[in-house]
């Protein structure tokens, strides 16, 4: 969670609402990203589905088999259904999204038994920290704005 922690600092950092996302196989990093939907003006580029395609290209497989994604907030209905379409075994988050979670807040899309693929769900690893960048960034926006 610590490399996830960092790509939401640095997303922060560039303007960017601060959430990141690691992919581990096998103990190696083989996705790192952060939310960029500012920097590329693309909609879709939320850091979850920016890490499961480094790893997608990484493995040589959209079957991203034997994986865990660490992520800082709770992933958006999405990002939720990448992570079911491409496979991951794991999810980790930090904190819940009351607004857009769909993994436990709003949605169950992770571990819905109608689904052909369910995720192991694991929630709250560093989540004070990672609330804490939110609520700060978004803190920050709020006074910049008046």
């Amino acid at each position: 969670m610590r490399l996830a922690i960092d790509q939401a600092e640095l997303a922060s950092r560039l303007g960017e609402i601060p959430i990141g996302a690691v992919v581990i196989h096998e103990g190696a990093v083989i996705g790192a990203a952060h939310n960029r939907r500012e920097l590329d003006q693309d909609p879709v580029a939320h850091a979850e589905i920016l890490a499961i395609r480094q790893a997608a290209r990484r493995l040589g497989s959209w079957r991203l088999l034997g994986t865990t994604l660490y992520v800082t907030l709770e992933p958006c209905a999405m990002c939720a259904g990448a992570l079911v379409l491409a496979r991951v075994a794991r999810l980790v988050f930090g904190c819940r999204d009351p607004k857009a979670g769909a993994v436990r807040s709003l949605y169950q899309i992770c571990d819905d038994n109608r689904l052909n693929h369910r995720l192991e769900i694991v929630e709250g690893v560093e989540g004070q920290r990672c609330a804490e960048l939110l609520s700060g960034f978004f803190e920050k926006i709020r006074r910049q704005n008046g």
